[in-house]
């Protein structure tokens, strides 16, 4: 009971700031007050909307809300979000508009787990679809599950992708951005063993820590400076009576977002200073650069406890992973076995959180994969956002990835997209070549 307790506590914090907001924001509007007007209520409505919208989206999954995309008659066409395998854990999801035709591309962006709804992706997937039939790993947030659907580790989120892998067959390219390539990895070499002809055509892992101890960070210090006691101790709690959940022991989203901003304190407290003033100015709005940020930023969800601490314990302090020593239901999963998916790594040189080293560690552990299949590509000056939803993916990045896909597909020819821009005769856009001072893509 302590543990549902704190979490119920956490919860009431977060619902009494929430109120507190609305309620200072209605009183500080009352029509009356404007009668005598005063700075002090326009600043207290102004903290009052600010704070109402912060405590509020703690616990509401954000909408997809693509766009409608372009296509090449011309037209823009309607997006919708289709559940194609339901699991209790997670879906697949799969981007689909009808009114086109469907892109030859077929890619699965495989999203982290690491507080954030799989929404976190939303720019990324919003970049693809123009060029590729998008599918996506949409996770449940764990204090939504009942107790009954069982355990979810590191071992049951890798067979989760050998399903989704397995239903979307050998043309699908994946897409595993940070912290599921290497379970990604792991799964694309569970079925190199256990059923060849559905392997993925290609593999990109962006940002992703593959082998932690090859450039340490803030988040491998934590990670070897606590026992698994201590983490147990301190980061899990039981789903309080609120949540059909109940009970089951999770890494609360509340408790992660404390710790995301206490990483960088300072920058938060300004962010949201300087966005009260702005209300109280009359100079904010809705959609403005803040509030979209902050909308998906303060989204977060639980994570079942057991996938949080098997994911400490074997990827960041046993290396599992980047040691080939990683096993599935007792069954060692062995990396080299893949010989026939094309590889490739994408690293930013400012990433704080999966530094360069750690993710193109992958290349030498395909020990069966001919250079001629691996590639790595390490984005001048991006940090760890940037390089898979930023101005360095859709600059430079994504058309590279594009590339390579191009490049080790059967049904598309190589170099297809260069050679389409060419015979339009018509000079390339800014978005499907590199630009900048960013490393180019090099082949192993």
């Amino acid at each position: 009971m302590r543990t549902m307790a704190s979490y119920d506590l956490m919860e009431t914090v977060r619902n009494t700031n929430q109120w507190l907001g609305a309620s200072a924001l209605a009183f500080a509007s009352y029509p009356a007050f404007s009668m005598f007007p005063n700075p002090g209520l326009n600043w207290m409505a102004a903290w009052g909307e600010v704070a109402e919208r912060t405590f509020s989206r703690m616990v509401v999954k954000p909408d997809w809300n693509i766009p409608p995309i372009p296509a090449e008659d011309g037209q823009d066409h309607v997006v919708t979000a289709e559940v194609v395998l339901s699991r209790d854990f997670g879906d697949l999801l799969h981007f689909s508009a009808p009114s086109r035709s469907t892109p030859r591309r077929q890619v699965l962006l495989v999203a982290p787990m690491s507080g954030h709804y799989a929404t976190l992706l939303r720019s990324t997937v919003i970049s693809l679809l123009p060029d590729c039939d998008v599918y996506i790993t949409d996770w449940h947030n764990a204090r939504d599950i009942p107790v009954s659907a069982g355990k979810f580790d590191i071992e049951d989120y890798t067979l989760y992708l050998v399903d989704f892998m397995r239903h979307l067959g050998p043309k699908t390219h994946v897409i595993a951005v940070c912290q599921p390539a290497p379970l990604a990895l792991a799964a694309t070499a569970y079925l190199a063993e256990e059923e060849p002809e559905a392997q993925p055509s290609t593999l990109t892992l962006i940002g992703g820590p593959i082998d932690p101890g090859a450039a340490p960070t803030e988040v491998t210090d934590f990670g070897h400076s606590v026992t698994m006691g201590q983490l147990e101790h301190m980061m899990i709690q039981r789903v309080g009576f609120k949540y059909a959940g109940v009970g089951r022991k999770v890494y609360p989203g509340l408790l992660q977002l404390a710790s995301f901003i206490s990483m960088n304190g300072e920058t938060h407290f300004k962010a949201f200073s300087d966005q009260i003033a702005r209300v109280a100015r009359g100079e904010a709005h809705d959609y403005d650069k803040h509030n979209k940020f902050y909308d998906e930023y303060l989204a977060v969800m639980d994570m079942t406890a057991e996938f949080y601490l098997s994911t400490v314990e074997r990827i960041f302090k046993s290396h599992e992973i980047a040691n080939n020593s990683f096993t599935v239901a007792g069954r060692r999963v062995d990396i080299g076995k893949i010989t026939t998916v094309a590889v490739k790594t994408v690293e930013g040189s400012k990433d704080d959180i999966s530094a360069p080293g750690q993710c193109v560690a992958a290349l030498d552990l395909l020990t069966g994969l001919p250079d001629s299949k691996k590639a790595s590509h390490l984005e001048q000056g991006a940090g760890h956002y940037g390089i898979f939803a930023g101005g360095s993916w859709r600059d430079n990045i994504r058309p590279l990835v594009l590339d390579f896909i191009d490049d080790h597909e059967d049904r598309t020819p190589p170099g297809y997209r260069k050679k389409k821009t060419a015979n339009a005769n018509a000079p390339a856009k800014a978005s499907d070549k590199p630009k900048g001072n960013s490393a180019a893509s090099t082949p192993v």
